[in-house]
């Protein structure tokens, strides 16, 4: 069997997970936010080098590339995406996202949106058609002030498509895809076809906007790859738990898919141990990312917010914090603040060396005495201590009035607590089941996760060796997929009336095996199941359950369907089928954790030595034993205070807690 690579592109990073016959390495390089495809190459330089090759050699040998990235969501964050035309029904021009959010330029704005008349009814018969010469009008006229790509969004178009097609055709019989002036033209019912006229509108604005700049990295990076001798296909990452490749990815499929990876791995932790319910934190550079997964099913978004957008296109649910190890403090108005604004990959902490002046997370850390100046990244990069403690001086300390040490343990804690409370509030959501453990990951998660699971009352944390890049671990366990939604609207009273969504199950199927056989898959390997959005019949609440295709006609099956709907959704009457997902996936190579044997040497000599480290005002810098993290085998345990260093990231286990190393090399954090 050949290498399989999974690269997530972050914010401060890019990690890279190495496979080949079981044997795994790992990798961390910068990000290098002004192409994308820079640190993509160098990452796979890295992992080629951890196994003694070159790069073409290691591609030669390459099976499959997953790739993770946040080209999507940057452009929406820095609002530098592509010029969007956007033809509406006229009377929806309110419902363009045409405002200015924090200061940042709008998606679309005012004079680059125009109404037409027409009408489709809420049972889809088309009413009235768009007349041509408009639609010429209004896609010569938005083209003319600098469109890159129109969007086309009209009323009722999730009942029937046929008008936002007819405006299509029209502008592609004018401007024809061979034309230099010819421009993208998106249909909101591509999209999405669930309820929420302004939501489908928004999700297809944010995937046009995305659209131009992403196509241009990933088919380059496609394009690197094919001149380094790989023969493959490369996959983009979902926000939907699946991969694919990029001829065959919307836009919109790639926002937040690296944490999505995180959160697929997370559930693969907690089959481990039988734990259904559990809560994942990803500590990266940015941001922290928590996300949740219930009754064994990951957590899912039906109306999920972009970047502020509000949409209809359902997506893994991650909740984001503007809090990472390059998150910024300062004080305003004589109180402490940490983030959200971070210093990023460059300039980065200040202590990076690279032009950054202002204090983070990661600066107070080394101050404390967690990070080793000379083995950050397993010593790839030295840590400037004298800068970073300057800075916290004259930026922290002198304004609080305090110790360097003190400010930089408050900028610790303060950024702790605000995560331990993100991360309660998801715990009480849950119930708080007995020993609801906390999945732990990214490269700064392991200095924080004890203190923030204490934070959030919680006392069990879990973290895999591979914590530092578990998103790109996450990629490793995904497969080949597409999910394909229709709109139903049938009343479900018994067992016997899934009947009725036979035909749209089997259109759904056809697609689904026409476009796995574009990803190279023979139709045999495909493996599908249905996702049912049901509702109480009066608009309001809405709940998904994972069904077996076999609801059609298996009466257990669509009884046990729906009980869970009605205890979803706390309803004992008719429900209202409203949407239908038919996913469909190929399995593709997945690394599976393999088990330890029993240990040959004592923990004892896991022990690198001890440096003194800042614990808190009350007992100051304290010698804290030092571990290496590769010479800790099955069933060592240590107690904290205590520090685990690897190559790309440190543990930190504060008094109160130890450290269990288990059957799988995963690392078990309890509250003794």
């Amino acid at each position: 069997m050949g290498f399989t690579v999974d690269i997530d592109t972050g914010g401060t990073f890019t990690d890279g997970f190495f496979v080949r016959d079981g044997d795994v390495r790992t990798v961390k390089v910068p990000t290098t936010p002004h192409d994308l495809t820079v640190c993509f190459l160098e990452c796979i330089q890295a992992g080629a080098r951890a196994f003694g090759r070159e790069a073409p050699e290691l591609l030669f040998e390459t099976d499959i590339i997953r790739f993770s990235n946040t080209i999507g969501t940057n452009t929406i964050i820095q609002r530098n995406g592509a010029k969007i035309g956007l033809i509406v029904t006229r009377g929806m021009e309110p419902l363009a996202p045409t405002a200015r959010t924090d200061g940042k330029a709008p998606l679309v704005y005012d004079d680059m949106v125009i109404g037409l008349d027409e009408e489709v009814d809420a049972q889809g018969a088309v009413v009235r058609a768009p007349a041509a010469k408009a639609i010429l009008e209004a896609a010569q006229t938005l083209i003319d002030r600098g469109a890159r790509g129109l969007v086309v969004a009209l009323a009722n178009s999730e009942f029937n498509p046929a008008n936002e097609r007819d405006v299509r055709a029209v502008i592609k019989r004018e401007y024809p895809r061979d034309y230099l002036g010819s421009v993208s033209t998106f249909l909101a019912s591509d999209i999405s076809t669930r309820p929420g006229k302004a939501e489908r509108l928004n999700a297809a604005v944010l995937n046009a906007y995305i659209h131009g700049k992403l196509a241009r990295l990933l088919y380059k990076a496609g394009e690197d790859l094919r001149q380094r001798q790989y023969r493959g296909t490369l996959f983009i990452g979902h926000n939907n738990g699946a991969v694919a490749r990029v001829a065959k990815t919307r836009a919109i499929n790639t926002y937040n898919s690296g944490p999505a990876g995180g959160l697929f791995g997370a559930r693969e932790i907690g089959r481990l141990y039988g734990f259904d319910t559990l809560i994942s934190t990803d500590m990266g550079g940015t941001s922290f990312d928590i996300g949740y997964v219930e009754g064994g099913q990951a957590s899912y978004a039906l109306r999920p917010d972009v970047e502020g957008f509000a949409c209809n296109l359902p997506m893994m649910a991650i909740d984001a914090l503007g809090a990472g190890g390059g998150s910024i403090a300062h004080v305003e108005d004589g109180a402490l603040k940490v983030g959200p604004q971070s210093a990023g990959a460059l300039p980065g902490p200040v202590c990076f060396g690279l032009g950054g002046t202002q204090p983070t997370v990661t600066d107070a850390n080394l101050v404390l005495g967690i990070l080793d100046s000379g083995y950050f990244l397993g010593g790839g990069m030295r840590l400037d201590v004298e800068k970073a403690r300057a800075a916290i001086d004259a930026q922290i300390a002198q304004p609080l009035g305090v110790s360097v040490e003190e400010a930089a343990w408050r900028i610790k804690t303060t950024v702790e607590a605000a995560m331990g409370a993100a991360v309660g509030a998801v715990a009480d959501r849950l119930g708080r089941p007995a020993r609801l453990p906390t999945i732990a990951y990214g490269g700064a998660g392991g200095i924080h996760a004890c203190d923030i699971a204490r934070e959030a009352g919680l006392d069990v944390v879990l973290m895999t060796p591979f914590s530092a890049v578990s998103s790109a671990y996450g990629s490793s366990l995904m497969d080949a997929g597409h999910i394909y939604y229709r709109r139903t609207d049938r009343a479900i009273a018994g067992p016997q009336d899934f009947a009725a969504i036979a035909g749209a199950v089997a259109d759904t199927r056809a697609e689904a095996e026409r476009d796995m056989r574009g990803e190279g898959f023979d139709v045999a390997d495909i493996n599908a199941d249905l996702q049912l959005f049901f509702s109480a019949g009066d608009g309001g609440q809405e709940a998904i359950v994972a069904a077996p295709l076999t609801v059609l006609d298996d009466s257990a099956a669509a009884t046990e369907v729906l009980r869970a709907a009605h205890e979803a959704l706390g309803s004992e009457g008719p429900l209202q089928l409203t949407t239908l997902a038919y996913f469909a996936k190929a399995p593709v190579p997945h690394f599976h954790l393999p088990q330890l044997p029993a240990a040959t040497r004592d923990v004892a000599q896991a022990n690198k030595g001890s440096r003194p480290v800042y614990l808190d005002p009350r007992r100051g810098r304290v010698e804290v034993a030092i571990y290496d993290r590769d010479m800790l085998q099955r069933d060592h345990q240590l107690f904290g205070p205590a520090i685990v260093e690897s190559v790309q990231t440190s543990v930190f286990v504060p008094a109160g807690w130890r450290l269990t190393v288990d059957r799988f090399n995963n690392l078990l954090l309890e509250r003794v």
